[in-house]
């Protein structure tokens, strides 16, 4: 299935480093080399309102990472997919090519979005269904699908997808935390109503429009001047050492209801941690080369506490890769992390 047909004439690739503007109609031999370049693809800025590029709200994801993510739905002959973000409209073409147009229903919040990919597949002879609704709710159509797939992160799997999958069906989505970027996680659903399985790689994807975080201000944290009533610490533990990897995503699985900004400091970055119920912030100087850093922590609970706890838990238990952690959701939506056997529960405590 040829990618570029489903992608718009004016797009933003990332390329050396940004994302870099791309018309057809100005650069086609550029436009044509980047649609079959193994990058991701912006397509939509600010849900489409304003001329302003703040934040990237559609794409087409790496052609990797598009066949890594079907080859873990192992979708078979015969099977019904239902698709969350339809984006493009180039995934559910390809399993409306595979599976046959009856077969496939994919979900898109954005109209504009959908109406495109709706006039997209009709060039491309294809008729999947395609729904503008919000992919998080209930009011989808009824009927069970074999297999389920989310082309945007979830900080919590919707109970909804499990209901929407019969016994033994398939739910591959992206998860993600608000400390780190993500993995795909692939769900086997049970007859109980829960679904549970493994992480199969690290992943960036848009977050569900339903679950997208508005931080408060700062003030809201630290009415007064840093450091307000916070006292003096140390840490030898330099959060610049997992910034960009896979073990932010582990950390804010282990410690949940938590972000973090960063800001320059001298000649290194001060790392402001806050957690979601508005109570609680630390700081941590990083400073590169410095055997000890300076730490402030405020409110009932002691973020960096919490993320040195949860460092040391992956430490003790010799420093597991992503692949033998997985999620388990319940039939009443409590999302459980384990390492290497569901009833072996992933949870660090402070000392």
């Amino acid at each position: 299935m040829p990618r570029h047909l489903f992608l718009p004439d004016v797009f933003w690739a990332t390329e050396d480093g940004g994302d870099a503007e791309c018309a057809a109609s100005r650069d086609a031999d550029r436009w044509m080399r980047l649609a079959y370049s193994d990058v991701p693809i912006v397509t939509q800025w600010d849900d489409g309102e304003g001329d302003g590029r703040e934040v990237p709200t559609s794409s087409a994801s790496m052609p990797t990472m598009v066949a890594a993510m079907l080859g873990d739905l192992d979708v078979e002959v015969g099977m019904r997919v239902r698709e969350i973000g339809t984006g493009t409209g180039y995934n559910a073409g390809l399993l409306a090519h595979r599976l046959g147009d009856a077969n496939v229903t994919t979900v898109e919040v954005d109209g504009g979005v959908a109406a495109r990919a709706r006039r997209v597949h009709r060039d491309a002879g294809l008729r999947p269904r395609v729904l503008h609704a919000d992919g998080a709710g209930e009011s989808l159509p009824a009927e069970r699908s074999d297999r389920l797939i989310a082309t945007c992160s979830v900080l919590r799997v919707p109970g909804a997808w499990i209901r929407q999958c019969r016994p033994g069906g398939v739910i591959v989505t992206p998860v993600s935390t608000l400390f780190g970027d993500g993995a795909i996680a692939r769900l086997v659903v049970g007859g109980d109503g829960s679904a549970s399985g493994a992480f199969t790689r690290s992943s960036a994807f848009m977050r569900l429009r339903r679950q997208r975080y508005r931080a408060p201000s700062v003030d809201d944290y630290l009415p007064g001047e840093w450091p307000g009533d916070a006292p003096r610490a140390s840490t030898s533990l330099d959060p610049e050492t997992f910034r960009g990897s896979w073990l932010t995503f582990l950390l804010g699985l282990l410690v949940p209801d938590l972000y973090y900004r960063r800001s320059p400091e001298g000649g290194g970055w001060t790392w402001w941690l806050f957690d979601t119920g508005v109570t609680s912030w630390a700081t941590v100087d990083s400073v590169r080369g410095a055997e000890s850093l300076e730490v402030r922590q405020s409110g009932p609970r002691r973020l960096w506490d919490e993320i040195e706890a949860a460092h040391r838990w992956w430490v003790a238990r010799g420093r597991p890769g992503l692949e033998r952690f997985g999620l388990t959701v319940t039939a009443d939506d409590e999302h459980r992390v384990w390492l290497d056997d569901p009833r072996r529960r992933a949870q660090a405590r402070q000392r």
